[in-house]
């Protein structure tokens, strides 16, 4: 078994940081007419700029794919080249297409004149670390000597006004209030894209900051906690699911069935909670005392969740200063799979780390409430 080391982290976010008062300006409105949730959720959420694959007219300047490969394009220098690349690990919510693969969408945009191993990881804010987890798992078995691992997003496309007109225009024949339901209109003023990426090796960069992966751990509660976040389908009133393909057609865009909604009554009575029970598993897992960790990058979709994660954590014997914990969310928004990726990527390339340091990642899923966690050393 080899040790793995992150030797380099790379970023890409599309086009210039959108800000509150532009974002209608992109995505549109939904009905002719502004939103009135969208002021609420960003004062609560505090997010400031974003951003969006889009131009002003709301047409895509990007996909997914692309953003993906801009992402992994910035790791290629002169001590790895693209040609050098072992395995591409990709992981995303909003992959461009449901079929082929996103790993091969993007291993098609690179430009590689060679075969190489490609995985995609699928689902929510925890596909990102699958695809790390596999990556750093390849490399530490010494199947592959390198692994790039990205986590991306581009939500931006799912949450245009032409996505929801047709919901409010069947509302209006319904004779109900044409207002998108606040489980879908919520994430419109949420989610930005992005991309970050991590290149894996087995050993260190001589004279450059490296991270060395002592652990990744993954902990779902789909058994005892219905879904939360979910797309292409609609939650029915005993907490199932009903599929996409079960549904006629014309109901699709009736429905809205493929927005990306959220039940947020559930997240707020189990994100936080189960998150803090996950990482305190974690830590008496492996014997971690709290007090070793130097920084602490947690993923989290609002700032209204950032005080409250802080005392879930210190409720379980985690108290964490607030001069630990690092935090990108107002600046660049919530990207999904990317967050933690990026958070890192800014962090590792902001020249504070000092050798020895320990940086805790945690990640929450709200899909059906699945979390994960790594630790990481800095040599």
């Amino acid at each position: 078994m080899y040790d793995v080391f992150i030797t380099k982290a790379s970023t890409y976010l599309p086009n210039e940081p959108v800000s509150n008062d532009e974002m209608e300006t992109y995505l549109g409105l939904v009905n002719e007419k502004p939103s009135k949730a969208r002021a609420l959720i960003l004062r609560n959420n505090k997010i400031k700029t974003r951003y969006y694959a889009l131009d002003k007219n709301g047409k895509p300047t990007h996909t997914n794919a692309q953003i993906t490969a801009k992402a992994v394009e910035g790791l290629f220098d002169e001590k790895f080249t693209r040609q050098d690349m072992e395995l591409l690990s990709c992981g995303t919510t909003s992959a461009d297409q449901i079929q082929p693969s996103h790993a091969s969408m993007v291993h098609g945009e690179l430009g590689l004149n060679k075969s190489i191993e490609i995985n995609t990881s699928m689902g929510l804010c925890n596909s990102g670390m699958n695809a790390l987890n596999y990556g750093f798992l390849s490399v530490k078995a010494g199947v592959k000597q390198n692994a790039v691992c990205v986590g991306s997003e581009r939500f931006s496309s799912w949450m245009t006004a032409d996505k929801f007109n047709h919901e409010a225009e069947n509302l209006k024949l319904l004779e109900e209030r044409p207002i998108i339901a606040f489980k879908r209109e919520f994430l419109r003023w949420m989610l930005s894209d992005g991309a970050g990426a991590f290149l894996l090796e087995n050993k260190p960069r001589e004279n450059e900051v490296s991270l060395r992966i002592e652990f990744i751990d993954f902990y779902s509660y789909a058994h005892e906690i219905e879904a939360c976040m979910y797309a292409g389908c609609e939650k029915q009133e005993d907490g199932s699911l009903k599929s996409w393909a079960d549904y006629p057609s014309d109901e699709w865009l009736k429905q809205s069935i493929f927005a990306l909604k959220q039940d947020t009554k559930l997240l707020d009575e189990y994100i936080l909670v189960k998150g803090a029970e996950s990482l305190r598993a974690s830590f008496d897992k492996h014997q971690l005392d709290p007090d070793s960790i130097d920084h602490v990058l947690a993923h989290i979709s609002s700032g209204y969740f950032k005080e409250g994660l802080k005392d879930e954590f210190a409720k379980k014997g985690m108290d964490f200063p607030w001069e630990k914990w690092y935090y990108n969310l107002s600046e660049v928004g919530n990207i999904g799979a990317g967050s933690i990726f990026i958070a890192l990527e800014q962090l590792m390339n902001s020249g504070t780390l000092k050798k020895g340091e320990r940086v805790l990642l945690c990640i929450p899923e709200s899909g059906r409430f699945a979390y994960s966690c790594a630790l990481l050393t800095v040599c």
